[in-house]
């Protein structure tokens, strides 16, 4: 059986942080920014943690050994 690749899309959108939870980047903070209040955008900017639910699966696709 060949070794499990790491999904290198995954990679990219994903960090892991300090305590090990996966945070991801929000949408809508790509364009059509002209609209949206300086709060708005403020709040959007933030990192915000994987659902629990797709948790286990995204870290399969990082790090296929479970070394995370």
């Amino acid at each position: 059986m060949p070794k499990m690749k790491t999904h290198k899309a995954t990679v990219k959108r994903l960090k892991v942080s300090g305590s090990g939870k996966l945070m991801h980047k929000q949408s809508g903070i790509g364009h059509i920014l002209s609209k949206k209040s300086k709060k708005r955008k403020r709040k959007l900017a933030i990192l915000k943690p994987v659902a629990a639910c797709d948790t286990p699966r995204f870290k399969k696709l990082i790090s296929p050994g479970g070394k995370i």
